[in-house]
This record gives structure tokens, C-alpha cells and sequence, in this order.
């Protein structure tokens, strides 16, 4: 029998879509289900012996993916472009595998990431709907504006210090920030917040949007907002936006084996883009 040590090797990526509502986030945590333990213990059943997998980010608990990324290494014997189908027979209901290719033995999904991207989703109606509570954050206490918004967005674009988004308990040993994107848009009803940065700090996005929801209301000006970050007033950030509306939209490479329509844009789009689309479909 060949020792697990001397079996030849290929380096596997991976493209991940997770519901995370039942998970304790990414990482490996004692006593809790996380996305990362599930994939392990999938490659388990199928190597019969442990096998770490390495993701491009970490998403806190309840956070959703819609194109995370992973790698591992494994034996030759397997096809790279199997290992889909066969950590989707063994993984459960709320984790998919879109796709799987071999990449180089010095690629990883984390350390060769240029950027990631996360969308914040927010629904605005006054009814509420059963089938996106999941996905989005109800809010409907006030109406939001997304041009404020979007104003108060486009500053955050470059390299700045954003201690003020930095939730406590972080390893991470500064606050500085590289966004290279930051938009916001709305779909009838839906209100979608996206930020794409080299990197995230620990709890930006949900903390970040907990403040721009002020700025929506216009209960905080654009500029308070810039005021607030640049100073690193983080004594004014009280409240961190729910987990559901947060996704891991995608994740981007200077290499990457798999096409667009397996990573790009996967999160279904839950406005509709007018009236008449609606109309459509009632008849």
C-alpha cells in the first residue's frame, strides 16, 4: 500500500455557493457546524484520511456565498473536473460545489486573491415575504434612499483606515483597507449595498451597512459618514447589519480556471426591473 505521503498530488480549486443560514460561518469552530468542516469531512469519505482545505475568506456566521472559493490537494488518480459531482453526493442540501479544475501547486485561494466582493441586500417594501426573509434585511421603517447612499459610498473607494468598521475580537494586526468598487443600486423594492476590496475586516460590511441605512433615512449626512470612518469614531457604530442580507457575491484571481458563468454573478437577482416585466408575467 502507498503511504499517503508519497502519493502523487494535484492542487484542486473549488467554486463554493453555501446558504448560510444554519452554519456558523466558514472556519472550523468546536461544537458548531461551519461550511469548512462539511467539505472536510465530504474529502474524508472519499480519501479515508483527513484533508484541509483552504477558503478565500472567511464569512461569519449566518452569511451567505454565492462564489466562494477553496482549494486542496489530492491524488492524481482522480480527475480534477470529478471532484464537483463527488463532493455534491456526499455534501448536504445547503452547500453546492459549481466547479472544480486544477490549478498550479503555488496558487491559493486565499493568499492569490486580488479582491473579494460581498453584496448587502436590503428589502424596502412594507409587506413582508416569506421566500426572501432568508436573503435580505426587512427593512421598512423608513424609506431608503440609494442615491445618499451611493454618495456616501464613492468616497470609501482607495486605501484608507477603517478602524471604525473593525468589529473587536479580530487577529488582524491593522484596519487598512484597499476598496477598489463600492455601488449601490435599487430593484423596485430591493436595495443592494456591494463592496469589493483587495480584503474585509472583521465585521466591516454588516457594521458599515448599519450606519449607511442612517444615511438612507437621512438621519446622517454623506459627509458625517466620511467624518465618521476618516476620524475612527467607532464608539458611533452601535449596530451591525443582520447576517442574512450579507452575501460573498465572488472572488477575483489573475488566474482562474473556470468561466464566468460559474463564478461571476451567481446570487439570483430578486427585484424586478420594472413594472412592465411584472405585468408580463401575471398574464
Amino acid at each position: 500500500m502507498i503511504s499517503v505521503d508519497l502519493q502523487p498530488t494535484q492542487r484542486i480549486a473549488i467554486v463554493i455557493q453555501y446558504l448560510g443560514t444554519h452554519f456558523h460561518g466558514w472556519q472550523w469552530q468546536p461544537n458548531h457546524r461551519t461550511i469548512q468542516e462539511e467539505i472536510e469531512l465530504a474529502l474524508q469519505s472519499v480519501l479515508d484520511y483527513p484533508v484541509r482545505i483552504h477558503g478565500a475568506g472567511r464569512t461569519d456566521a449566518g452569511v451567505h456565498a454565492a462564489a466562494q472559493v477553496a482549494h486542496f490537494n489530492a491524488p492524481l488518480r482522480i480527475p480534477a473536473c470529478r471532484w464537483a459531482s463527488i463532493l455534491n453526493a456526499r455534501l448536504p442540501k445547503d452547500i453546492l460545489i459549481r466547479g472544480s479544475a486544477v490549478v498550479s501547486d503555488d496558487w491559493h485561494a486565499r493568499f492569490s486573491a486580488l479582491w473579494r466582493r460581498y453584496r448587502y441586500l436590503l428589502y424596502t417594501d412594507s409587506h413582508p415575504n416569506l421566500f426572501i426573509r432568508p436573503f435580505c434585511w426587512h427593512y421598512y421603517r423608513e424609506p431608503i434612499s440609494e442615491t445618499l447612499i451611493q454618495e456616501a459610498l464613492t468616497p470609501l473607494i482607495g486605501h484608507h483606515h477603517l478602524a471604525a468598521f473593525h468589529r473587536a475580537g479580530s487577529k488582524r494586526p491593522h484596519s487598512w483597507v484597499d476598496v477598489q468598487a463600492a455601488k449601490c443600486d435599487r430593484q423596485g423594492s430591493f436595495v443592494s449595498i456591494e463592496l469589493q476590496a483587495s480584503g474585509f475586516l472583521y465585521g466591516m460590511m454588516r457594521l458599515l451597512v448599519g450606519v449607511l441605512v442612517q444615511v438612507g433615512q437621512g438621519l446622517r449626512s454623506p459627509n458625517s459618514f466620511t467624518d465618521l470612518w476618516t476620524a475612527e469614531r467607532r464608539e458611533e457604530v452601535r449596530y451591525a447589519a443582520p447576517a442574512q442580507g450579507l452575501c460573498l457575491l465572488r472572488v477575483g484571481y489573475a488566474e482562474f480556471p473556470f468561466p464566468p458563468e460559474i463564478w461571476f454573478d451567481t446570487q439570483p437577482s430578486f427585484g424586478f426591473s420594472s413594472f412592465s416585466e411584472i405585468s408580463h408575467i401575471a398574464t
